[in-house]
């Protein structure tokens, strides 16, 4: 399905959106009416401190809605696309499904903001290393591309790229949420030529788009109080609202879609890096901490082992792992002369622990040559 049939055909997110866009200014409009009534009781002055104490307090109505309900509606729509994707149909009921998918795959809504979080932050630490290193990171496949794309549009795309990654969560079930959610930022990690290529296209279309949102908004709204003789201050905020409802309930959805769309063509193809896990281990607190909440689900996923720290090489060294080991790279910024050698876990005999492919992670027998599963050489 391409992204556009799926925005489509997923409306009732879209609306159910918009119902809460339409809460918050709602309510935000009834406390501007009560706090301001009181400041004109208190003359000018009064009016100042109301309208401070408004801005607070839609503040904290909106995050109240909108960090709550509208991360779980949204949680939703990323179950529905995921499916979508997968399936090649839109699930009936899609509400109901996506709130059983959300339930099912994260227990609580407590889980599903730990893992949302901790992938926003890991992929803005990565993106964050990218910028101050540059080509140091060029064992990720396509990072030359990035240095082509305009600033501006690579970080909004990055706002939708935790979308994307638990999308995937949804996508493979199979694993855990902190498991799959660490999986999913290496994929991205190693697709983002594609993802973040895309996004850029989209973005200019979006940014576009909203110019004219917003002056259909404004010019009819100013008009309108201009003739009547009201506040064009209140004019200019009751347009600012409007207009990011219209972004929260359609713009976002919209570019959530191209982005997932374009994220889950590749993700099922792609063949996991397994050096990629401790290279971002060392980049990003928030991917290792991610990383090692996926290894307490499964205590020995497949890509565990390849991920443990080793020795880390001093200047004009190249570091070769050994059999079941990784190189990790020193962590960005840090200077050659200033790297620790990590400690290093003596190998143990192959006789004495299973062998987990490094292909698709299944268990063999300690001694194998090929794995059982898939038949790749171990």
């Amino acid at each position: 399905m391409t992204a556009k049939e799926i925005f489509n055909k997923t409306m009732p997110f879209c609306m159910a959106k918009l119902a809460l866009g339409g809460a918050t200014v709602l309510l935000s409009t009834i406390l501007f009416a009560i706090v301001m009534g009181i400041g004109w009781l208190f003359g000018d002055g009064g009016l100042g401190v109301a309208l401070i104490i408004w801005i607070i307090a839609t503040g904290i109505i909106r995050f109240a809605i909108m960090h709550y309900m509208g991360y779980l509606v949204k949680a939703g729509h990323v179950a529905v696309i995921a499916e979508s994707m997968k399936t090649g149909k839109v699930p009936d009921n899609q509400v109901a499904y996506g709130k059983t998918k959300v339930t099912e795959r994260f227990a609580s809504s407590n889980i599903y903001f730990a893992v949302d979080k901790l992938v926003t932050s890991a992929v803005k630490q990565i993106q964050n290393g990218i910028e101050k290193v540059g080509n140091a990171l060029d064992f990720i496949p396509g990072m030359d591309a990035i240095a082509g794309l305009a600033k501006f549009f690579v970080n909004i795309s990055l706002g939708y790229v935790d979308e994307c990654c638990l999308g995937w969560t949804f996508y493979n079930p199979e694993q855990g949420a902190f498991q799959s959610a660490a999986d999913a930022v290496v994929i991205y990690a190693q697709n983002w030529k594609t993802v973040l290529k895309d996004a850029a296209k989209t973005m200019l279309k979006v940014v576009l788009g909203m110019i004219g949102i917003a002056l259909i908004i404004f010019i009819p709204l100013g008009l309108l109080f201009k003739l009547f003789k009201w506040s064009p201050l209140i004019a200019f905020l009751l347009a600012c609202m409007l207009t990011w409802i219209v972004k929260f309930a359609f713009v976002d959805s919209y570019i959530m879609c191209q982005m997932m769309v374009g994220y889950m063509q590749v993700a099922p193809t792609t063949v996991l890096s397994f050096d990629l896990y401790g290279n971002l281990c060392n980049i990003s607190s928030s991917f290792k901490e991610l990383f090692n909440k996926g290894r307490e689900e499964s205590p020995a996923p497949a890509y565990a082992a390849t991920a443990q720290t080793t020795a880390i090489p001093t200047a004009g060294q190249t570091a070769i792992p050994t059999a079941g080991q990784t190189a990790i790279p020193a962590s960005v910024g840090t200077p050659a002369s200033q790297v620790r050698t990590a400690p290093v876990t003596p190998p143990q005999p192959a006789a004495s622990k299973p062998i987990f492919c490094g292909q698709c992670g299944t268990k063999n027998e300690a001694g194998a040559k090929f794995c059982g599963s898939c038949g790749a050489p171990m």
